[in-house]
């Protein structure tokens, strides 16, 4: 049949993939580092794709193409999450882990800094409640910003810490419900808060406020609040 389906411009294509994570139907795929249309019938022609390609690579056209195939879209996303039910903690970028930091030295004559993260999930809305790096944890809660201002974060804030981090503007919803959680239900020994200057920042201070006197517990606690350019102003 002639219908109304997406064309994608492999030579405009920058292989970001934002449209593949906008198109809900999964008709979007990457190949070789280039989005291609997948399968004809599992892109419904409504162009969700369209608005988020930064470089205008998808456009609309009519031609032959199979119709449609709703029930076809609704098995291949199931088997989809099937198989990511499967992984032990369901996307495998959010598989809890403690990273431990070997201390020899690097074979490499490349100057190199070391990083000080203690653990893997960071953000705010990943992190298991019950993860066992929070027993005994001194607690850092940014905002993603501060890690990019403040050029010494690693040393100054991470080292020594359990660090979740998020943005209070972007993120969906409140951080303090999942906070309150993580304090309430582990042994937390301190909690530093470090944020932007920024009016929106307050949020994630909020949230730490709340959660602190929501989950009943006395917990030593600061703020820090990074400047713009990369200074330490409170």
């Amino acid at each position: 049949m002639i219908r109304k389906i997406i064309e994608i411009d492999a030579e405009k294509c920058n292989g970001c993939g934002l449209c593949v994570d906008a198109c809900h139907e999964g008709a979007i795929g990457m190949i070789d580092g280039k989005a291609v249309l997948l399968r004809d019938d599992y892109c419904d022609g409504l162009g969700d794709c369209l608005p988020v390609c930064p470089t205008g690579a998808i456009t609309f056209v009519e031609r032959e193409a199979a119709p449609f195939d709703e029930e076809a879209v609704k098995e291949n996303m199931k088997k989809k999450q099937e198989q990511v039910a499967d992984l032990p903690c369901g996307c495998p970028g959010t598989q809890s882990r403690v990273l431990r930091r070997d201390t020899a030295p690097s074979p490499t004559p490349i100057p190199t800094v070391e990083s000080k993260l203690q653990q893997w999930p960071v953000q705010i809305k990943l992190v298991p409640i019950n993860a066992p790096y929070f027993e005994g944890a001194n607690l850092l809660v940014a905002a993603d910003c501060t890690a990019f201002a403040y050029g010494d974060f690693h040393n100054q804030f991470i080292k020594n810490r359990v660090t979740l981090i998020g943005c209070p503007k972007l993120d969906p919803g409140d951080y303090s419900e999942k906070l309150t959680e993580i304090i309430a239900n582990n042994n937390i020994k301190s909690v530093t808060v470090v944020r932007m200057e920024v009016p929106c920042c307050g949020g994630i201070e909020h949230a730490v406020k709340t959660a602190l006197k929501n989950s009943g517990k006395m917990i030593p606690w600061q703020v820090v609040t990074i400047s713009t350019s990369g200074e330490i102003i409170e």
